[in-house]
Formats: structure tokens, C-alpha cells, sequence
């Protein structure tokens, strides 16, 4: 039998497992400890509203037997989130030894509701990283620790937690992964090296202005790039690569990187 769908499910299970295995060789040295939840950098506050917001959505469409949206919401959630991005943003962190401890608590906590929450689907493989999790984690949580349950499939559900959600910090990582996704396409088109610096404009109205310019640290360290105006009056540099996404438009200045003459 051939299928994208198997090609697909094949995919996404090499992509957990690869996710699965950065976790775990970032997690030498690992400590239980409390957190403080405010204390904790954008990006970890973001993740944890996101994985509550999932959670909720995903217990409500299996509670109401709509499996197939379940199984969508942790793709996403995991792919495009969980392993495509925040592992992308933590990987500084993990170098460094003053911020690591947090890292390894949160990735760890993370990564421990995420194979429940995937377990109903794809049990075999999710067991798997659980018992591998449980060797170099053996407490997790994130205000208060507990040692997990010897096997995954008699673990107990993740439940969401509502102090961990922020709808306005969701949509602000939403923004930027946008005009993210928007610069790599144009880096990618245009030939640009990804070493190369970029300097770049969005056109947007002004809530967006204010979601993405403290983002700005972000973008100058995931994707080499700078922006240098942002509004509804911004105009595009004479020789620029345009990408429109959610409603903006993203200029790249091609200057340097086009002989004119």
C-alpha cells in the first residue's frame, strides 16, 4: 500500500523522535526544581500558554470523538512548535550555563505532557521516549515535582493550566513566526546565504507594530535580520523581495546582495 498519509505519519514520527533525542542529550546534569513562572523568558511563557491551550482543545475534540482534529492540533503543535521552533530558540540556552537549568526544567516539563497528550495516537514510540525520558528526568513539573509514572500508558492526563495562558503573548508569536516564515522564504528565493545579515522592513497597522518590535532580538537571532521600519506608511526600499503574510508586507533590502549596474 502507498499512501502520503503513511509517508506523512512516517515523517512526523522521525521528526518527534529527532526532538526526542535533542531533549535528551540537552538534559546532562539535570536538576528538579520549581520555577517561577513569571520570572521565565517570553519564549517559555509562550510555549506554556501554548501547550495549555492545546491541551484544552485536544481533551475537548477527543471528549466530543473528533479524533482526526486532535491528531491535526498535536501535529501542528508539535512539528511547527514545539519541535520546529522553541527547540530552534533554546538551543543558545542550553550553552549556556546560566540559563540551563530553566531550559532543561521547561523542556523537560514539555516534553513530558507532549507524549501524553500524543500517547492515545502513537503509543509505541511515545512509551519509548517516556522511559528514556524517566532515566534522565526521573522528577518533572514545573511548581510542584512528582515523580512520573512507571509506564506511560497509566500516566495520568495533563490538564490545562489556565494561569499559564496569555492570548495576547500567543498572538505576538504568532505575528512573528509569520514575518519569520516570510524572511526565510525570501532568503530562500532570493539565494541568500543564511550567515548573510538582512535588513528588513513590514508594512502593518499598529497592533501589529507593537506585537512584533520587542521581537526584534528574536529575529536577529534566528534569522540574522534587523528591521528598520515598521507601520502602515512604510514605504519599500528601491530594490527589495516582498513576501505578504497575515495581512503585512515584508521587505527585504536587496541592495547589497544585487549588482545594479
Amino acid at each position: 500500500m502507498v499512501s502520503e498519509r503513511f509517508e506523512s505519519a512516517r515523517n512526523f514520527v522521525n521528526k518527534l523522535w529527532n526532538a526526542a533525542r535533542f531533549v535528551l542529550m540537552n538534559l546532562d546534569g539535570y536538576q528538579p526544581q520549581a520555577v517561577d513562572i513569571s520570572d521565565l523568558p517570553l519564549e517559555d511563557r509562550w510555549l506554556l500558554s501554548r501547550l495549555s491551550t492545546v491541551t484544552r482543545e485536544v481533551t475537548n475534540a477527543i471528549e466530543h470523538y473528533r479524533f482526526a482534529e486532535a491528531s491535526r492540533t498535536l501535529y501542528d503543535f508539535a512539528w511547527d512548535e514545539f519541535c520546529s521552533f522553541y527547540a530552534e530558540m533554546a538551543k543558545p540556552r542550553f550553552e549556556d550555563p546560566a540559563s540551563r537549568p530553566v531550559a532543561q526544567r521547561v523542556m523537560a516539563n514539555v516534553l513530558d505532557a507532549l507524549l501524553r497528550l500524543l500517547h492515545p495516537m502513537m503509543p509505541f514510540i511515545t512509551e519509548e521516549v517516556w522511559q528514556l525520558l524517566g532515566q534522565v528526568a526521573p522528577q518533572r513539573g514545573l511548581s510542584e515535582l512528582e515523580a512520573p509514572s512507571a509506564s506511560l500508558v497509566i500516566a495520568s492526563w495533563p490538564t490545562p493550566d489556565l494561569e499559564h495562558q496569555d492570548a495576547q503573548l500567543e498572538e505576538q508569536f504568532a505575528r512573528f513566526q509569520g514575518v519569520l516564515g516570510a524572511l526565510r522564504e525570501i532568503r530562500s528565493r532570493q539565494g541568500i546565504a543564511p550567515k548573510e545579515p538582512i535588513e528588513f522592513r513590514v508594512k502593518c497597522d499598529a497592533e501589529s507594530v507593537a506585537l512584533l518590535q520587542p521581537m526584534q532580538r528574536y529575529f536577529s537571532s534566528m534569522a540574522r535580520a534587523s528591521g528598520s521600519d515598521w507601520g502602515d506608511d512604510v514605504t519599500p526600499p528601491p530594490t527589495h523581495a516582498k513576501v505578504t503574510v497575515q495581512e503585512m508586507d515584508v521587505f527585504v533590502d536587496l541592495q547589497d546582495f544585487l549588482d545594479i549596474d
